[in-house]
């Protein structure tokens, strides 16, 4: 894997600091320079057709102190002999985020969740979701220090795998991962059974042939999704990754199944911005990001 430069984005706030933390450790990992990026917002957010409003505008007093400010948070990057970039930006900051990291190019942006207090309440526009959504390079999303179980550097990865190009891809990062920390790589898939909320009918209520059929249709799941789990494995990949298949609802599982190993980092393919793929990501990726204790790698293909 081949990172030279991550885009780190910084509010002030406590979680975004956690983020920094997360960003100077892989940057110095991967000698990779930081580009740290604090946008700050216009009082008055511009009204397509109408003129610029005069509270967009920051004065270049307002800039220094607040460019002063993101390099004192970046403290412990200057002090590692790391690369260092500082932009401030005004406008809006999920387009601001993702204009930075298209245009440098960014081989990776870190930035901090709010945990489930904050978090939970996340709608679509926020500025999290939008790049998470909208990036194209990796994003490293990072709950707040008092939310997270993980270590650093990452030990043990969760990859979850659908067998979308995208989670193949973010297979791939994961192997690289494992191969260059030297770390345990568990590849999870999750079988969507038709029963998950209300509880299940058990199997012997129904008609015998139903009953068996769906036994039947059951172990055929299993055996061909843990068939083509173990294939994703190369020969060559080192310390052979541990394959785990569960039944239920993906997000639910993936979060039981890190919480279980305590892994340091969940891998999750993203797939595309058609109006399907957000209701997927609504229903994976985001519920991961929101309720996960460690950072979630995402990526897109």
């Amino acid at each position: 894997m081949d990172i030279k430069c991550i885009l780190c984005p910084t509010d002030f706030s406590d979680a975004s600091t956690h983020a920094i933390d997360q960003a100077v450790v892989i940057a110095g990992w991967y000698k990779a320079r930081i580009t740290a990026l604090h946008v700050s917002s216009p009082i008055f957010p511009a009204v397509p057709g109408l003129a610029t409003s005069s509270g967009e505008s920051v004065d270049e007093t307002e800039i220094e102190r607040l460019r002063k400010q993101t390099a004192a948070r970046f403290g412990a990057a200057t002090a590692a002999g790391i690369g260092l970039d500082i932009l401030v930006d005004v406008g809006q900051p999920a387009s601001r985020i993702l204009d930075r990291a298209a245009n440098l190019p960014a081989d990776l942006i870190v930035m901090g969740t709010h945990g489930t207090s904050g978090f939970e309440h996340l709608v679509l526009g926020s500025t999290t979701e939008k790049v998470l959504r909208k990036a194209t390079c990796p994003v490293l999303t990072v709950p707040p220090r008092a939310h997270a179980t993980s270590q650093l550097p990452f030990k043990r990865l969760l990859c979850a795998v659908d067998f979308s190009d995208s989670s193949l891809a973010a297979l791939q990062y994961a192997f690289s991962l494992a191969q260059e920390s030297d770390a345990a790589l568990t590849i999870l898939h999750v079988l969507e059974w038709p029963w998950e909320e209300p509880p299940p009918p058990r199997l012997e209520e129904l008609p015998f042939e139903q009953g068996f059929a769906l036994t039947e249709y059951r172990r055929y799941c299993e055996k061909s999704a843990t068939a083509r789990l173990e294939s994703l494995v190369p020969a060559s990949v080192g310390a052979t990754p541990v394959t785990r298949l569960r039944n239920g609802k993906p997000y639910v599982q993936i979060l039981h199944v890190a919480a279980e190993e305590r892994s340091d980092l969940i891998i999750i393919g993203v797939r595309g911005r058609n109006p399907l793929d957000v209701t997927l990501f609504g229903s994976t990726t985001n519920q991961v990001v929101r309720r996960a204790a460690c950072p979630v790698l995402t990526l897109r293909r």
